[in-house]
């Protein structure tokens, strides 16, 4: 569980508050760091109205609040910084259909029962912890047939290869400019393809996204797959 020496924890203690009382939801839904790039919703591959949908690490729940407003999905999110699921409910509690907990990704999936119609990741649990251990976690919580989507940092970014099994050290920059180590799994689509194979999903399509003042260098990785 997490610890206030995470610097997941130091990253949310140094964020600003973006409001201090309930907001609108985003009009869009994003995958990357910078805004209005990429697909949005249409990611997933179909409607998810009415549908049940988990979030693994929601931050501020922005997202969240998206799929619950604006497309009429009952959606979960999970978070395993409380101060970022605080933030989430000041700003979304007023939406139906969203639901917040503070819970570490691999033990809500391991001590749940209810399965979902879709689950997706923004530089959140996925490539964060070992996906030998979380994409078996995640298709026994998934309706066969519905989506996996996730976005990771691109390994472009680090010119590293990377190794399926052993994650990198990667690095979290925090709100103050300073710098804190963590482990990812920085993986190119071929890699991600076999674990997402080795765990019972098939890959769909995946997305490089770019940073729109750099276009060179993709920054982001956006990955689409199916339950089998």
């Amino acid at each position: 569980m997490i610890t206030l020496k995470s610097p997941w924890h130091a990253y949310a203690a140094q964020s600003p508050r973006e409001h201090d009382g309930p907001l609108s939801p985003p009009t869009r839904f994003e995958w990357g760091t910078h805004r209005q790039t990429g697909p949005g919703t249409e990611a997933f591959g179909r409607d998810l109205c009415r549908r049940t949908v988990l979030e693994l690490g929601c931050g501020a729940g922005h997202n969240a609040a998206h799929l619950a407003n604006q497309k009429g999905a009952h959606v979960t999110a999970v978070d395993m910084i409380d101060l970022q699921i605080r933030r989430a409910r000041n700003y979304y509690e007023h939406i139906s259909r969203l639901t917040l907990f503070t819970c570490d990704a691999m033990r809500f999936l391991r001590c749940g029962t209810d399965v979902y119609d879709a689950v997706y990741s923004v530089f959140g649990a996925v490539g964060l912890i070992d996906p030998a251990v979380l994409l078996p976690a995640i298709h026994a919580r998934l309706n066969r047939h519905r989506p996996l989507v996730f976005s990771v940092p691109h390994p472009v970014r680090t010119a590293r290869r990377s190794v399926s099994h052993l994650p990198q050290t990667g690095f979290l920059t925090l709100p103050d400019g300073t710098c804190r180590a963590l482990p990812r799994w920085e993986l190119d689509v071929p890699k991600w393809t076999a674990l997402l194979a080795r765990s019972g999903f098939r890959l769909c399509r995946s997305w490089e996204l770019h940073n729109p003042t750099k276009p060179g260098i993709p920054t982001t990785l956006l990955i689409s797959a199916r339950r089998l």
